[in-house]
């Protein structure tokens, strides 16, 4: 089943704020890295467990941060981005409290993300995107990653191909055309 993403203001006559639009990423994002999971899953990759998912899940959602915050560059000044990223990547945080504490009981898993976040941001600030999208060391850093997540299990040693060759691309490809529509 395709996922059906919906990236258009339902009354486009009112301005939103960039705090709306980073919320309206948020929740894209969010479903774009689930769907991203269950590929993993239909492609016969294997969880531990619903942590592991979770984990995958968080990935994806860091990774599409990234390219928010590259695409943001392009069209916004310094502070309207800031403001843009920052809320978007709180509503991530949000999301991942919450679905967390969903599946997998009490905790702080809000903390732990924003640590990841962190890491992954100064690592992937070293990757280059352009017009045409993410380099291949930017999808290749995203599998790798994932790779490490999903450990070396005989069903999962290829699940880097997978990530840089199919799903990366496609959830770059995603969440890059509802940025430009959020925002038309």
């Amino acid at each position: 089943m395709a996922l059906r993403i919906k990236s258009h203001w339902q009354n486009e006559d009112v301005d939103r704020s960039l705090a709306e639009v980073g919320g309206a990423l948020a929740f894209i994002a969010f479903r774009i890295a689930t769907d991203k999971a269950i590929t993993l899953h239909c492609e016969r990759f294997v969880y531990r467990d619903d942590a592991q998912r979770m984990l995958v899940i968080q990935e994806y959602v860091v990774f599409l941060i990234q390219i928010a915050d590259r695409l943001a560059h392009r069209m916004l000044d310094d502070d309207q981005r800031r403001e843009l990223i920052t809320a978007f990547a709180r509503k991530c945080v949000e999301h991942v409290q919450d679905n967390s504490q969903d599946l997998l009981g009490p905790g702080d898993y809000g903390s732990p993300f924003i640590a990841r976040l962190n890491e992954r941001s100064g690592e992937y600030a070293e990757l280059n995107m352009d017009d045409e999208g993410p380099s291949y060391g930017f999808l290749r850093h995203l599998g790798f990653e994932i790779q490490q997540l999903m450990g070396d299990a005989d069903e999962n040693r290829w699940v880097i191909d997978q990530v840089m060759d199919k799903d990366g691309w496609d959830a770059y490809k995603r969440f890059a055309k509802a940025f430009r529509d959020l925002f038309d």
